[in-house]
């Protein structure tokens, strides 16, 4: 079994790493008051997913402390 885990995370890591060379172009995110900030594609996606998964994991933890007596 540790083995078949150890497969599966080396593959799921290629596959993000293909993602991540695929999607390298340039985008310009632009903020308030004309500041902008120019960064890979990859770099936004994981941000935006690192964000997300806080969020999900915050509210999980807020039901958990809430339940907890």
């Amino acid at each position: 079994m540790r083995i078949f885990m150890t497969l599966v995370r080396l593959i799921v890591f290629l596959f993000l790493l293909s993602v991540a060379v695929k999607n390298s172009e340039m985008v310009t995110i632009h903020y308030y008051l004309g500041m902008e900030w120019e960064v890979p594609v990859v770099v936004v996606l994981f941000l935006c997913f690192t964000v997300g998964a806080l969020f999900g994991y915050l509210s999980c933890l807020i039901k958990k402390i809430r339940k907890t007596p």
